[in-house]
C-alpha cells in the first residue's frame, strides 16, 4: 500500500537530532529568513534575502554602497510591506540606465581595482591611517565583544556579524543571515545616523573577501579585522586601498596582510612589575583520570595556553610541580614544593619562595578562562597589601590572586603543622578583596575561577571555545532582479 503525505495543510515537523545512536526531538528555532524585492524609483533593483530585522538599515547601507544615495537626505521615502514582500523607494534625482553592482567575492580584479580609484588617492594625499594609529590590545578587546554580542544568537546558529568600532569601544554592531548584509546594514545605520566611518576599525565574523575590503573602502574604514583567513584577492585590494587587514585575530595574537605600520608599539605593562606569574601543576586529576595541565585544546595543551596569557602579561613565570620530567617543554622555570604533598599552598608557598620579585600572582593548571583585564585590576590593588584576593559568588578565590613575601612566615608556619588551608594565612589588615561587583564588570559569569575537574567540564569547554572560533561562511546574499537565485 502506497502512503502518500499530504504537505499541504501542514509545516515542517519538529527538530530531531541523531546523537550517540538514537534520534530524538530537540527544541530548536531555525534563524529567520525573508525576501522582499527593492523598488526605487519605480524600478525593481533587486531580490534582498536576509534576516528580518531592521530592514531600513540593510536597504539604506545597500543603497549607499551601490551610489544610489551619499546621505539619509536622499531617501524621500521608504516603506516596506510584508503582504506583498516588497520594500519601496523613492529617491533623490533619476537612477542610472544601468545599476552596476558591486562585485561579487571572486570578481574581477579590474573592476575591483575601478572601485577602489578614489579611495586610493585619499590614501595617496595622506587621508589614511597615521603610523602607530592603532594598539594591538584595543583589537582584542573589540573582537571579544563582537563575540560577546554575536553570542546571543549561539541557539540558532547560522548569523554573520560585522561591527564597527574605535579605540577599545564598539560603536555599531549588526548581524544577518548573509555576511555581506551585515556590512550593509553597519553602512547603512551610519548613514541614517549621521556617524562618519572615515579611520574606524571594521570586524567581521567570518572571512574577508574582496567584495568587504571594497564596501570597507567606500566607508572609509582604515583597518579590517577577522577571526579567519583573508582571500588572496581582499589583500591585493587591502593593500592597494591602504587599507590594514587583519586575520586570525584570536587568543593572543593575529596575522597583519597588509600596512603594518599603523600599529604603535604595545605601550609598557607596569601593572604587572614586581610581579612573577605562577602556575601550579601539582593537582592529582582523580576526576579527570588524566592530568589536566595536559589536555589539548586547539593545537596547543591547557599548559601552554595558560602559559602563553601570563607571559603576554608577566616578565617571569614560574611553573610548580612535583613531576618537572612531565613539563620540560613549557619554556620557563620550574621548581618543585618546598613542603610536597600539602596540596596548593605548598605550591602558592614554593612559587613565592622562588619567585625574585616581592609578589606572586597564582593560577591552577586547570583555569583556562583567564580574563587579562580581571588580572591586571587584581593587580592594580596589590599597593600596601600582604594579599590581593578577587570574590566569587562563591566565596574567595585563593587560586586566581596575589600573594606577597610578606606571607612567607605565616605559610610556613601552616604548612609545618600540616594546616593546608590557604585563607588561614591571612593577615586580615593586609588582604584586598576585589568585591564581587568589580569582578563582574570585567567577567559578568565569574569564568576566570571556573576548573576543568572533570572530562564533561573539559567537553563543554571545547564546544564553547570551538563556537567561539566558528568561521561563519554563508553565501551570497543579494541576487540582481531577473537573478533566479540568492
Amino acid at each position: 500500500m502506497n502512503r502518500q503525505r499530504d504537505d499541504s495543510s501542514c509545516g515542517p515537523g519538529p527538530v530531531l537530532r541523531f546523537e550517540r545512536g538514537k534520534i530524538l526531538p530537540v527544541e530548536h528555532e531555525p534563524v529567520p529568513e525573508v525576501s522582499r524585492s527593492l523598488i526605487v524609483n519605480g524600478r525593481e533593483l533587486a531580490t534582498l534575502v536576509s534576516s528580518p530585522h531592521d530592514l531600513s538599515y540593510l536597504i539604506a547601507g545597500f543603497l549607499r554602497l551601490h551610489g544610489l544615495i551619499t546621505s539619509g537626505e536622499d531617501i524621500q521615502r521608504l516603506s516596506i510591506c510584508d503582504d506583498t514582500r516588497t520594500a519601496q523607494v523613492i529617491v533623490r534625482g533619476e537612477l542610472p540606465a544601468r545599476i552596476k553592482p558591486a562585485p561579487a567575492p571572486g570578481g574581477s580584479a579590474a573592476t575591483s581595482r575601478d572601485s577602489l580609484q578614489v579611495r586610493t588617492a585619499q590614501f595617496s594625499n595622506g587621508q589614511g591611517a597615521a603610523a602607530g594609529h592603532f594598539v594591538p590590545d584595543d583589537l582584542f578587546r573589540l573582537m571579544s565583544q563582537l563575540a560577546r554580542q554575536a553570542g546571543g544568537n549561539r541557539e540558532s546558529g547560522g548569523i554573520h556579524a560585522a561591527a564597527v568600532g574605535e579605540g577599545r569601544q564598539l560603536m555599531l554592531y549588526s548581524e544577518d543571515i548573509g555576511r555581506h548584509n551585515a556590512l550593509d546594514r553597519i553602512a547603512g545605520e551610519a548613514l541614517l545616523k549621521g556617524i562618519d566611518l572615515g579611520g574606524k576599525v571594521l570586524l567581521v565574523s567570518g572571512r574577508v573577501s574582496s567584495e568587504t575590503v571594497i564596501k570597507a573602502s567606500q566607508l572609509g574604514i582604515s583597518l579590517v579585522a577577522c577571526r579567519t583567513s583573508p582571500t588572496d584577492l581582499a589583500v591585493r585590494l587591502a593593500h592597494e586601498a591602504g587599507i590594514t587587514l587583519v586575520g586570525y585575530l584570536r587568543g593572543a595574537g593575529f596575522n597583519v596582510y597588509t600596512h603594518a605600520e599603523v600599529f604603535a608599539p604595545t605601550p609598557a605593562d607596569h601593572v604587572a612589575d614586581g610581579v612573577t606569574a605562577v602556575i601550579l601543576a601539582g593537582g592529582k586529576s582523580t576526576r579527570m583520570k588524566n592530568n589536566k595541565a595536559l589536555l589539548p585544546y586547539s593545537g596547543e595543551l591547557f599548559i601552554e595556553r595558560i602559559h602563553r596569557q601570563l607571559a603576554d602579561i608577566f616578565d617571569e613565570v614560574i611553573l610548580v610541580t612535583n613531576t618537572p620530567e612531565l613539563y620540560r617543554f613549557v619554556p620557563c622555570r620550574i621548581v618543585q614544593d618546598v613542603f610536597p604533598g600539602q596540596g596548593s599552598l605548598a605550591g602558592i608557598h614554593a612559587g613565592l619562595t622562588h619567585s625574585t620579585t616581592p609578589y606572586i600572582f597564582t593560577v591552577a593548571c586547570d583555569m583556562p578562562y583567564l580574563n587579562p583585564e580581571l588580572i591586571r585590576l587584581i593587580l592594580s590593588r596589590k599597593q600596601g597589601f600582604d594579599v590581593v584576593i578577587p570574590e566569587s559568588e562563591g566565596g574567595f578565590e585563593p587560586l586566581h590572586a596575589v600573594y606577597g613575601k610578606g606571607c612567607l612566615p605565616a605559610m610556613e608556619k601552616a604548612l609545618a603543622e600540616g594546616s593546608g588551608r590557604i585563607v588561614d594565612c591571612f593577615d586580615r589588615d593586609k588582604v584586598a578583596v576585589v568585591s564581587c561587583a568589580d569582578v563582574a564588570r570585567l567577567d559578568p559569569k565569574f569564568l576566570s575561577f571556573r576548573n576543568i575537574n572533570t572530562p564533561e567540564e573539559y567537553f563543554c569547554f571545547r564546544d564553547e571555545m570551538l563556537a567561539q572560533n566558528d568561521d561563519l561562511e554563508g553565501e551570497d546574499d543579494i541576487s540582481f532582479a531577473g537573478s533566479p537565485h540568492r
